[in-house]
């Protein structure tokens, strides 16, 4: 396998190291919250599948990776910063995980594209915050989405599973670094049937095409919080650009300002936010 700058170039990772990574984190996060999880029956018991959850807090990553393996069966494959695999002892680590690291202004960035296609072809869970931060809605729900798990969902033709997730908040709240352990909190989460994206197949992935996908796809993410909720969500989604709500008129297929442009990897600049999805 080539490396570039110490960055493998071609998707792999060690069983062995990921077996050590259940052993240690598995009991460890499970001790450290408590759960409720629903819609076991719509993950893939196989093959390629790419995971769509709403984004919190930085709490987000054990909450899904622990949901992801335990309830669905599957390793998760989370798209990381950079930063994190720069990291002594960590980085290579990381690499031997399979995690994917997404650069910012370099021109190798969309390696992490090419890697997580190949990721998917080779059976992998891939985890994509299509929001690329966490909300920034006053009440957090899900925002408007940018447009990397459309590309990476059209490109391959793996299915995208929406997740909704409550609870994460409460251990860390975004933006503060004091956690809250106990009592242990309840995150509740659930997976939703595949996102229906039948009405792209064979087109161009222009930017319109990949905005009307990518407001499918955070329509059934924000439909299955609604229904952890037990709350109505609203209209139209907070727009981070803006800073306010997308007007109705632009409603699911219309012109999303924070969408990434055509050739960003998935989630592009704004997948590094988190230590699972690689951003600020």
């Amino acid at each position: 396998m080539s490396e570039r700058a110490g960055q493998p170039t071609s998707y792999s990772y060690s069983r062995g190291w990921r077996l050590v990574s259940v052993i240690i984190l598995r009991p460890l996060l499970r001790l450290l919250m408590k759960h409720r999880w629903q819609g076991k029956q719509n993950f893939p018991r196989t093959g390629g599948v790419i995971l769509a959850p709403n984004h919190l807090s930085y709490a987000d990553w054990p909450t899904v990776a622990l949901f992801t393996y335990v309830y669905g069966h599957r390793y998760p494959v989370f798209m990381i910063k950079s930063a994190v695999f720069e990291v002594k002892i960590l980085g290579p680590i990381m690499y031997k995980l399979g995690q994917l690291p997404v650069y910012r202004g370099r021109g190798d960035a969309g390696l992490v594209l090419k890697q997580a296609e190949q990721a998917l072809a080779a059976g992998a869970c891939v985890v994509v915050y299509p929001e690329g931060t966490a909300s920034r809605d006053p009440d957090l729900w899900p925002m408007v989405g940018k447009t990397g798990a459309a590309r990476l969902a059209l490109t391959t033709g793996a299915p995208v599973i929406p997740v909704a997730h409550w609870g994460a908040q409460d251990i860390l709240p975004y933006g503060t670094k004091k956690v809250h352990l106990f009592p242990r909190k309840t995150v509740r989460m659930a997976a939703g049937p595949p996102v229906d994206l039948s009405a792209y197949e064979g087109q161009r992935l222009g930017a319109s095409t990949l905005r009307a996908a990518t407001a499918d796809i955070m329509a059934d993410i924000t439909a299955l919080l609604a229904t952890i909720r037990h709350q109505t969500p609203p209209a139209v989604p907070w727009d981070p650009a803006a800073g306010d709500r997308l007007p109705p008129s632009l409603g699911r297929t219309g012109e999303d300002p924070a969408a990434a442009p055509a050739g960003s990897p998935p989630g592009g600049e704004a997948q590094a936010d988190s230590p699972a999805s690689g951003g600020s």
